[in-house]
């Protein structure tokens, strides 16, 4: 998406249009001009003298939803360019149908800065190919112990505050962060862990981790601060999303404190609702994720509470790490995944087993992550940025993770079987992605 490419003018045909956020599915068409949406209707047409302006492409049988959005990954730049940079994060994105990314400050240095913050986007725009919005650090540092300038961090371009792979553990701190993030209408992310209840533990706490003779992570580790920041969001009426829940009990909470009124909003990964526990059998590290992979039973709440509008939002939260981190045994390996080149065939699954229709499945992608951000995308209105994704739902290949865009491979989805992926990927009227048959 470079500032000297010009977009092109486009007319995607008779595809599914699903756009939640207008709440519209009907098989349609789409005219794009100078990066613009300008029409979607049945009946599209140009003047005989003007055709040749237009590219045509046919998308029967395929669906035509805005550009999905990714509001949960890690691009490794600054400071761990080995991993991933924003350039291979972003080539990646596209790959996988989105076309905006929010990425979280745990870099090298923080993004706890305007500095920093200018110097993401500033790379965005010279070497990204989608839209990346950076998250800045709640704490300086991420230490958890003062307030970064979140003022400053607006005005440079922050679109949220989070101190994601560390908990805020001071509930006084995080009170304050309610209070003064509400004031810029900042979402704080937060993520939910006690560090005392999870110290030392390396997976789920429960039969399989003692059958393993691994030390287990409770799930109150990720309930009590999820309950913590449920009632701060209560008390300051300022907005708080969670990040990457896993657990029953945690959406029990988030569906109670949506019924009160509360200003809480949720999201989960495809690995909690696609891996188990059990897959820790084998040792492999490419399994071990923080918070850890859960029991059948959570996979089946995390799906009750995206199918009933508990969870808001699907994000990979793609965590690329090198072999040096991941080929180790299991208890020295690094927490994470990749999952922006992997996500969309997950989330289509939830589609074709029934938890979710083809409309909430692109909403959890598209409107609601742009609401919780308050990003201008995530629709296909007339004169919105033309960010859209072509998906065919019917295609049924292997992932493949040789072949990603990712600098990582550490997915844990790797040969798994799947049906359904993007096939273009449109970033201002750009197409910045096609599928290789």
């Amino acid at each position: 998406m470079k500032p000297n490419e010009n977009p092109a003018n486009l007319i995607l045909r008779n595809g599914r249009v699903i756009d939640p956020a207008r709440g519209f599915d009907a098989v349609a068409s789409v005219l794009i001009e100078n990066g613009k949406v300008v029409e979607v209707g049945a009946n599209i047409e140009i003047g005989t003298e003007r055709r040749r302006e237009f590219e045509q492409i046919d998308a029967g049988d395929k669906w035509i939803v805005p550009g999905l959005i990714d509001m949960h990954v890690h691009l490794r730049e600054p400071g761990e360019e080995y991993k991933e940079t924003i350039s291979s994060g972003t080539r990646a994105a596209v790959a996988g149908g989105f076309t905006s990314v929010a990425c979280m400050p745990n870099t090298h240095p923080v993004n706890d800065c305007a500095a920093v913050t200018q110097f993401i986007l500033k790379k965005a725009a010279d070497e990204g190919v989608c839209r990346v919005f950076p998250v800045a650090a709640i704490s300086k540092g991420l230490e958890g112990r003062n307030l970064s300038e979140f003022g400053d961090l607006r005005a440079a371009g922050a679109a949220a505050v989070s101190d994601d792979g560390r908990p805020v553990e001071g509930s006084l701190l995080m009170r304050r962060a309610l209070e003064y993030a509400k004031t810029f209408d900042l979402p704080v992310i937060s993520h939910c862990e006690d560090l005392g209840l999870s110290a030392g533990g390396l997976m789920n706490e429960g039969r399989v981790s003692t059958r393993l003779g691994l030390r287990g992570i409770p799930r109150a580790a990720e309930e009590v601060m999820a309950a913590r920041d449920i009632l701060l969001a209560e008390l300051t009426g300022a907005r708080v999303h969670l990040a990457h829940i896993s657990t029953a009990g945690s959406v029990a909470l988030i569906r109670e404190a949506k019924k009160r009124g509360i200003p809480v909003t949720a999201e989960t990964a495809p690995h909690y609702f696609t891996l188990d526990e059990e897959l820790l059998s084998t040792f492999d590290p490419v399994y071990k994720v923080n918070p850890p992979l859960r029991a059948r039973e959570d996979i089946e709440a995390v799906k009750a509470g995206l199918r009933d509008g508990t969870i808001d939002v699907i994000a990979s939260d793609h965590a690329p790490h090198s072999t040096v981190e991941k080929d180790l045994e299991f208890e020295y390996a690094a927490n994470g995944m990749i999952g922006l080149e992997s996500s969309l065939p997950l989330i289509l699954r939830l589609v074709s087993d029934g938890v979710l229709s083809p409309a909430e499945a692109i909403a959890k992608v598209t409107q609601n992550p742009a609401r919780i951000l308050s990003i201008p995308f995530g629709a296909l209105s007339k004169g919105a940025p033309a960010d859209l994704t072509l998906i065919d739902p019917r295609v049924k290949y292997t992932i493949d993770a040789r072949k990603f865009a990712s600098k990582s491979r550490n997915c844990p989805f790797d040969g798994m079987e799947v049906q359904g992926r993007a096939v273009m990927t449109i970033v201002d009227g750009r197409v910045v992605f096609t599928a290789a048959d």
